[in-house]
């Protein structure tokens, strides 16, 4: 069976009634969580204020009283690693060695927090790298998941791998709050951002397999929203408990909880016919049709009878060379695939290093989650006018705002935050975005190779977002350059592309090259709605 036979039975059944929305409420609850394992990072690998503590003389280091002195606002406390050899000062280090290399320990303020993995495991000054490196490889674990849990639901269903998922992810983010060292800890949280990508996948699938054509996109955006609540509650949470440790628990524990999700939790109708389990999907689909207070009707009857002898046509496979092969195709899917890397890019490099604003940490947190909001709500309005100029406006208002920065003095840190958070704004909207636009820009037939290949563009973004910040060897304002000349980049490159919206959508590749997508003829469909809204939602996360 085909989508779209399977959309005409949706509309039958009710594409989004009471089955669907009790659907979504268990496919929305783990967004939370989600979204908590994702910034946990921003507390628990926070650096607060810290000295070397003095090996000579030991009774006369009153470091603990000095921290004030070591607040820099445009790095980890840049100060504190230049360790200087008077012998008088508190800073000094009694055997002579050069500056950021502690013999004594490190000293740490706990005005903030109580405990962090970089106060636990000293991950400053000379291994300030591992903590980002850390970060980086837990976005690593996304980009694994996303390929190994995709082909796995295709293989073994989308509320299985959900259910492995939710159970790995409980069980070794508990284990995270116990490890014995940074590299147990680091690979725990791999391994959870392995699931992360592997829950975020499979929940919107299966939701948007089951709900109709014209609800897709805006259920689609509900799954973001309550990311955005996660990312915000994530700040009160953090706000409680300062303590690295606990409050890792504190977001794992809970994931135990899902367990009833092997009663409640249905199977992809659609991924079982497709699978030629017919009989299981029909059952699911009475289901759904009675709780949503739809009659078995003769038309639905006859849907089962010849729909599920249906034979799936031989037609020409397409592979990921063929986004590549011709100039105008080659054009559009390199600009596109930037587009998602620099999304990911600066959407994680602002949300994990928000202690760089010079505000306090959790009201910022909270500030960049409200933000997202608006941010996602406003695309609901500004898609259906433009695609092109939305993509275009909102890149070039992040990426001008993370530029403005840089000509912020440090003292200035409300003013910082005022257009680090409008910066976030344009780039949530802009990642909103970016997933109808690529599934309007690539022809049916090779449609799902590049959401791909584009999803795996965003992960390698993520990867390298906690690492950007390791150009503050280089200058302290070159993270913020980067996150502002990359979006005007990807907003100039924008304009390079085809307006999409209420236009045709091309089927095959000759259609993309042989005309503009206003000119592909009016046979073509004009919304290949299953696909395209499959795609249409955010959460970061992809």
């Amino acid at each position: 069976m085909t989508g779209n036979n399977f959309d005409e039975i949706l509309c039958l059944i009710g594409g989004f009634g009471k089955y669907q929305k009790i659907l979504y409420v268990w496919i929305c609850l783990p967004q939370i969580f989600l979204a908590f394992h994702m910034l946990v990072s921003v507390f628990t690998g926070a650096v607060p204020p810290h000295l070397c503590r003095s090996t000579w003389p030991p009774e006369d280091n009153p470091a603990s009283s000095n921290f004030s002195h070591l607040t820099t606002p445009d790095g980890p406390h840049e100060l504190s690693c230049t360790v200087p050899l008077n012998h008088s000062s508190v800073l000094t280090l009694g055997d002579g060695h050069p500056a950021g290399s502690c013999q004594g320990g490190w000293e740490y303020s706990t005005n903030t927090f109580e405990s962090t993995i970089v106060t636990e495991w000293d991950l400053v000054c000379d291994s300030a790298s591992l903590n980002n490196m850390g970060s980086s490889i837990y976005m690593f674990g996304l980009l694994i998941g996303a390929l190994m849990f995709g082909s796995l639901s295709d293989k073994y269903g989308r509320r299985n791998i959900i259910l492995i998922n939710l159970a790995i992810q409980a069980v070794f983010g508990v284990g995270a709050a116990f490890a014995p060292n940074f590299y147990v800890y680091i690979a725990l949280r791999f391994v959870v951002g392995t699931t992360v990508s592997g829950v975020i996948m499979n929940a919107f699938v299966l939701g948007t397999e089951w709900t109709g054509p014209k609800q897709r996109m805006l259920a689609g955006i509900i799954t973001d929203y309550f990311f955005g609540f996660g990312y915000i509650l994530l700040a009160g949470v953090a706000y409680l408990i300062r303590d690295w440790r606990k409050l890792q628990l504190a977001i794992s524990i809970p994931g135990f909880l899902f367990i009833f999700y092997i009663w409640v939790l249905p199977k992809s109708a659609r991924w079982l016919m497709a699978n030629d389990r017919n009989e299981e999907a029909w059952e699911l689909i009475h289901k759904a049709a009675q709780m949503n207070g739809k009659p078995i009707t003769k038309d639905l009857q006859m849907c089962r009878v010849y729909k599920t002898g249906e034979k799936t046509e031989v037609k020409r496979k397409y592979s990921c060379i063929d986004l590549v092969r011709t100039p105008r195709m080659r054009k559009q899917s390199l600009i596109v695939f930037y587009l998602w890397f620099v999304n990911v890019l600066v959407y994680y490099g602002l949300s994990l290093n928000v202690s760089d604003f010079g505000m306090n940490i959790y009201l910022t947190q909270m500030i960049f989650g409200l933000v997202e909001m608006p941010a996602r709500t406003i695309t609901l309005f500004t898609l259906n006018r433009s695609r092109k100029i939305s993509q275009l406006a909102f890149l070039a208002v992040g990426g001008t705002a993370c530029l403005l920065t840089i000509f912020i003095p440090s003292d200035m840190s409300v003013i910082k935050t005022v257009l680090a958070m409008i910066g976030k704004f344009g780039i949530t909207a802009s990642l909103s975005i970016i997933y109808v636009y690529s599934a309007e820009l690539f022809p049916t037939v090779i449609r799902q190779n590049g959401i791909g290949i584009g999803s795996m563009c965003a992960r390698i973004g993520g990867v390298l977002a906690p690492m950007m910040y390791l150009l503050k060897s280089i200058s302290p304002l070159a993270p913020m350059v980067v996150c502002g000349l990359c979006p005007l980049l990807g907003s100039g490159l924008t304009l390079l592309l085809p307006e999409t919206a209420n236009k045709p959508l091309p089927d095959t590749i000759e259609h993309t090259e042989g005309a503009d997508l206003s000119e592909v003829d009016g046979s073509v469909k004009s919304v290949d709605t299953s696909l395209k809204n499959t795609n249409a939602g955010g959460t970061g996360m992809d």
